[in-house]
């Protein structure tokens, strides 16, 4: 093994993880994995010395690697720095008695949020990001809340990464903090009706939420009611409140079945009422209007369907709107005199405003054939207008109010890039490319207008492809660096994500699940057949998810990819999915399979889990990320994916791993720190494929 003890002096070598006898037995197969002991058996506190020496190692060789390259580092993060307002803020949005938004300052990493009288008055500092962040390495905001009668704000914060936000409330009228602080939550935080209590979820000892707690302001934390508990491990709790305000909604379930309970807002401690009891396979979602529940549900169609029931019989399901092949209803808003339903037409996001006597269908147009559009902000419940988001590839975050009477849509902000852009120099387009399958693969491209189309082109294609999350083609200012130095820039809208709809995530899952890996090399390959690019002429990236997506293509096709980036990547499946004691892997069986007790699902994991199949090959150059605080994709996986790389590898690209000490999933907190990453992550592709 090397010596990892820190020093100033130049490494010679990369880091070399020693490695330590360690099997695993499951199904009558044996699982090597020499690398094992880079879990801290203390974990969640990671301080073994040996662990920690080997990550400050891999750091040091990160930080002497691009150390010629920070001429181009700094150049790229001025450049993306250049392109955010810095004193940037939120449209003002009505909200009860007051107008609320948030605001930079410039130089400052985080918002400040403020509001005023309606009726008019003098602007109020509600919070205060920077100054909660300072003297922290990372700062993250989770749920803000403010109650009913407009006195106390709720916020939660996270000061480390790992995820579990200490609860804290505000009196507005005074600016005093309160004594109720409550640590561990993971959840919303929601008033009841009286502004007297405030309901929440904690996060057990493995970071799962089994509950949902009422916490009576002036009253010790400890007395906190319980008034919801999940016994199922592999389900999660979270707590929402009803568009109109009455009822406080608890839902329960995993990534393939939920259910729903009802609690009076103004009643907590009155029993839960439940919706519907769960079903194995069927998901729903309910909110309420006027005494009747709406349920959107996919228990007809993968796609979903939206039905009502009365409060008092919630089980008895009435049709409202059929489920539609081509349709995939993704969500839906109840106002008092309307409701709109969200959704994609073959891939394509559309808004429906609807009545709730015909429930016939107005759709909203919008212009480009390819975009991202969603309802935006929208807290009041009676309202003549509605607030709407839109974006695409080519088109600044655009905020618009949409005049229900008049149809007369109000432009109100377009994402401000103050070093300039013209959006004429670049050209997107939305392909479809067949998968070796046959299945056709939609693809959201952009470029420069003078990209070269004769196959010499460089081109980065980016993708994710699980959970049945879509990956949208939306604006991004920090993606012009790339294509200002010449490059396209790829999404794959691979099945795993629910692009397509709901069967699009389910073609991409369990015994499918290598279909997202396929459709993902097939559209580069594709790509290069429509003289978009040539092989070794391709960066990639992925993070998470789609960082096991990054180990996957590039054991199977390394010679495609000219350089790859691996963010969190979740590349050693099968070992996590085998560790019942880990915070996510009883949840994520639904999605995976569960190997301990399956053993086909054990054999196909085992045949496709990115560390597992690390062979001896060339690999393309690769930077990897991690995070120490990670609580979703743990620091030792992609630690043990270098390791066993640097071991087993046949070429000399270049192999890097940069942990966040001081992180978690998300990589740095900040606008200016997640910016810098981004600059080195761009610094290393342009390094490795120059022009």
């Amino acid at each position: 093994m090397h010596d990892l003890s820190p020093s100033l002096s130049p490494m010679v070598s990369a880091p070399v993880a020693e490695r330590r006898p360690h099997r695993i037995e499951q199904h009558g197969r044996v699982l090597d994995d020499p690398y094992a002991w880079l879990r801290d058996p203390g974990y969640p506190e990671v301080k073994d010395k040996d662990v920690l020496a080997y990550l400050e190692a891999e750091n040091r060789w990160f930080e002497q690697a691009m150390e010629p390259h920070k001429a181009t580092i700094d150049a790229l993060f001025e450049e993306m720095k250049g392109r955010i307002k810095e004193d940037d803020r939120s449209v003002p949005q009505k909200d009860g008695d007051h107008i609320y938004w948030r605001a930079f300052e410039i130089g400052a990493q985080y918002r400040k949020w403020y509001r005023k009288p309606a009726g008019g008055g003098e602007d109020q500092l509600i919070l205060d990001e920077p100054a909660l962040a300072e003297g922290h390495e990372y700062f993250r905001l989770g749920a803000v809340s403010v109650s009913p009668c407009g006195r106390y704000l709720a916020f939660a914060v996270d000061t480390d990464g790992g995820e579990r936000f200490e609860a804290r409330i505000r009196d507005l009228t005074t600016g005093e903090m309160l004594p109720d602080v409550i640590p561990g939550t993971l959840s919303a935080l929601v008033w009841t009706s009286d502004s007297k209590a405030l309901l929440y979820s904690l996060a057990n000892e493995n970071w799962r939420t089994d509950n949902a707690r009422v916490h009576v302001l002036g009253t010790p934390i400890g007395q906190d009611r319980e008034i919801f508990h999940e016994d199922d491990e592999g389900f999660r709790v979270s707590i929402g409140l009803s568009s109109s305000e009455k009822w406080i909604i608890i839902g329960t379930g995993d990534h393939v079945t939920s259910e729903a309970w009802l609690v009076p807002a103004d009643d907590p401690f009155a029993p839960p009422r439940l919706v519907s009891a769960r079903r194995e396979g069927r998901e729903y979602d309910v909110d309420e209007h006027e005494g009747t529940l709406y349920i959107r549900a996919n228990d007809t169609h993968p796609n979903f369907r939206l039905v009502k029931a009365p409060v008092e019989a919630p089980d008895r399901w009435e049709e409202v709107i059929a489920a539609d092949p081509h349709f995939y209803l993704t969500d839906f808003t109840l106002f008092k005199g309307f409701y709109v339903t969200e959704g994609r037409l073959d891939g394509l996001d559309q808004i429906e405003l609807r009545d709730y006597e015909t429930h016939r269908a107005k759709r909203l147009a919008f212009p480009e054939a390819s975009y991202t559009a969603s309802l935006d902000d929208n807290p009041e419940y009676d309202v003549t207008k509605i607030r709407i988001g839109y974006e695409s590839m080519v088109t600044p975050d655009t905020i618009y109010d949409y005049h229900l009477a008049t149809g007369e849509w109000e432009l109100l902000k377009v994402q401000e890039i103050p070093s300039g852009y013209d959006a004429s120099a670049y050209a997107t387009q939305r392909l479809t490319i067949p998968a070796r399958d046959g299945t056709q693969i939609p693809v959201s491209i952009v470029y420069p207008k003078d990209f070269p189309m004769d196959g010499t082109g460089r081109l980065h294609l980016y993708g994710y492809g699980a959970y049945g999350l879509a990956m949208e083609p939306g604006f991004s200012t920090a993606r012009l660096s790339l294509l200002d130095r010449g490059f396209a820039y790829a999404i794959a809208h691979i099945r795993g994500g629910d692009d397509l709809g709901q069967q699009w995530y389910l073609d991409g899952k369990l015994d499918k699940r290598v279909n997202t890996f396929n459709d993902f090399v097939d559209v580069a390959k594709g790509l290069i057949e429509r003289g978009f690019t040539a092989k070794g002429r391709i960066s990639i990236s992925g993070g998470s998810a789609g960082g096991e997506l990054m180990g996957a293509v590039l054991n199977s096709d390394p010679d495609l990819w000219g350089a790859a980036v691996a963010h969190v990547p979740f590349v050693d499946v099968l070992s996590t999915m085998l560790d019942a004691s880990l915070p996510l892997t009883p949840g994520e069986w639904p999605e995976w399979g569960n190997p301990i007790e399956d053993e086909k699902a054990f054999d196909l994991i085992a045949s496709y889990c990115p560390y597992q199949n690390v062979q001896r090959q060339a690999y393309p150059p690769l930077l990897v990320t991690a995070g120490l605080n990670d609580p979703r994709v743990t620091y030792w996986e992609p630690a043990k994916w270098v390791a066993k790389l640097r071991a087993t590898k046949t070429d000399d690209n270049v192999l890097l791993l940069k942990t966040n000490m001081g992180a978690g999933h998300g990589g740095k907190s900040g606008r200016f720190e997640s910016l810098r990453e981004t600059a080195e992550e761009f610094a290393f592709i342009l390094w490795q494929m120059p022009e």
